[in-house]
């Protein structure tokens, strides 16, 4: 039998944890991801589904909203479903057979990273890293916007803290912009 051991996107046993001036940079594995795209006539019914799984409604254009289950816009009739892996590893098969062919649905999870940042001086930390304003932000946005040429999402949860998701791939270069940019800033 073998003997294997998951490991985080920046290679470590546990996730790894950064403080700069107050501010915690989290790398976040125990989330489970799937994106879900209404089909042809069947945008309606995917809106709801998304609903259903958030406590809430589907977020718009830029927006994100739910708390344990939580959704993100990222293209028309297109979302991210955040959900904790603890409870819902199997959160694709869920949301298939609840969506009854009305939207095509992929696992994500092994294809992202999370990084968590949390503390005051958000903005300025953004202000280094990406063309987004920040300063405006409170709480509940959500866009997608390039960090250091990686295609990353930016999730506003509340004025000091925030998430960005990028490619599990680039784990390592989207921490080291993450973490150079806290020194800089702060």
């Amino acid at each position: 039998m073998h003997d294997l051991q998951a490991i985080s996107p920046l290679g470590g046993v546990a996730p790894r944890t950064d403080v700069v001036a107050g501010v915690i940079l989290t790398e976040v594995t125990g989330f489970a991801l799937a994106s879900v795209a209404a089909r042809l006539g069947g945008e309606a019914p995917t809106m709801a589904l998304v609903a259903q799984q958030i406590g809430a409604a589907a977020p718009g254009p830029g927006r994100a909203a739910g708390h344990s289950l939580s959704a993100f816009w990222v293209g028309p009739d297109q979302w991210m479903i955040e959900a904790p892996f603890e409870t819902h590893e199997d959160l694709v098969e869920r949301l298939v057979a609840q969506a009854g062919g009305h939207a095509s649905i992929t696992e994500q999870s092994d294809g992202w990273c999370r990084f968590d940042l949390r503390g005051p001086g958000l903005a300025e930390i953004f202000a280094l890293l990406c063309a987004l304003d920040f300063p405006s932000f409170t709480g509940g946005e959500a866009t997608r916007t390039s960090i250091e040429h990686l295609g990353c999402f930016v999730i506003c949860r509340a004025v000091d803290h925030a998430s960005v998701i990028g490619p599990r791939s680039a784990a390592g270069s989207l921490h080291h912009a993450l973490l150079t940019a806290m020194r800089a800033a702060l």
